[in-house]
């Protein structure tokens, strides 16, 4: 499937457009993010992504647009995890509540500009290379492999090579200066804290940016595809942020489900690349299906869990 060039013109103007509005209207003057706030903008976002997909779908077709939702959906779990760790990141900082959609809103804008690289260069290169179709199969397994079997490590947000070496080459002040990221401090340019907070969590972005390509391109090969469900899906991760940062013990279920994701779309890429004289193909309403149940599975058992604790005892 090829989208035409107009699809491509509404894609750009809605992004671009819906930026413009929450950078200047909706998050103009800095404010604290109520939990009330995030979760009306997190079920904004999650709306208009879910318009975009009808529009994919009768479009492109059924099979673009399960694909959308497949890949939008996908991206969308495996974000939570890069959720969790801003939120630690932002308190290593102490970035006050105020200054933190300001940070977190350039983190998406360069976040945006990593995934469509990634996933521009992945599409071609899986064109010409098919042996790669593997190559990103293993690569997800052995991540849902990782999920399961790791146990939970602290994040250190000063250990990160990038974040030392902006630390070491761009001159300073160690202090917010409101929303900025760059002063004027004795007659010369230097960074805020701030600035090197937006370091740390672009560092992040682009470790999250690599382990989330193989899982995209697992489920579409398409680059509207591929590029709009990406992109809805990061859009929606601030909201999602406010919403969800202080709640990642409430979630015990998502990483096992986010395992068995992983490991279903990886089968995926290599039985349908081929092993041998064998190559099955799964349908993309069976991707969808798998990817809703384990999701909304992981995420009811997960809740349950949280309300039985917090329930008090008779």
């Amino acid at each position: 499937m090829s989208a035409p060039v107009w699809l491509w013109i509404t894609l750009g103007g809605v992004v671009g457009g819906l930026l413009m509005i929450d950078v200047l209207v909706v998050h103009r003057t800095p404010s604290v993010v109520t939990l009330r706030r995030a979760t009306l903008e997190s079920a904004v976002w999650i709306a208009i992504s879910l318009a975009f997909g009808t529009l994919v779908w009768a479009s492109l077709g059924a099979a673009a647009g399960g694909e959308y939702y497949s890949a939008y959906l996908t991206e969308k779990a495996l974000s939570v995890d890069n959720v969790f760790v801003w939120a630690v990141i932002l308190a290593h900082f102490r970035v006050p509540r105020e200054f933190q959609h300001r940070v977190l809103f350039w983190g998406v804008m360069v976040a945006l500009v990593l995934r469509f690289g990634f996933i521009s260069l992945g599409v071609t290169l899986l064109g010409r290379l098919e042996w790669l179709f593997y190559v990103f199969g293993a690569v997800l397994l052995v991540t849902a492999w990782r999920l399961v079997s790791s146990s939970e490590t602290d994040v250190d947000p000063d250990a990160g090579r990038m974040l030392r070496l902006a630390r070491r080459v761009v001159p300073s002040v160690p202090e917010f200066n409101g929303q900025h990221f760059l002063v004027r401090h004795e007659g010369r340019l230097v960074a805020t804290t701030l600035f090197f907070v937006l370091v740390a969590i672009e560092t992040t972005d682009l470790v999250f940016a690599v382990d989330s390509l193989p899982a995209v391109l697992a489920l579409t090969q398409d680059r509207f595809v591929a590029l709009s469900s990406n992109a809805f899906a990061v859009l929606g991760l601030r909201a999602l942020y406010f919403m969800f940062a202080d709640l990642h013990g409430r979630f015990r279920y998502l990483e096992p489900g986010l395992a068995i994701i992983l490991a279903f779309v990886g089968l995926k890429m290599i039985l349908e690349a081929g092993i041998g004289s064998l190559t099955l193909h799964i349908s993309t309403p069976i991707s969808l299906g798998v990817i809703v149940v384990v999701l909304g599975g992981a995420i009811t058992a997960s809740m349950s869990e949280a309300r039985s604790t917090a329930a008090p005892s008779r």
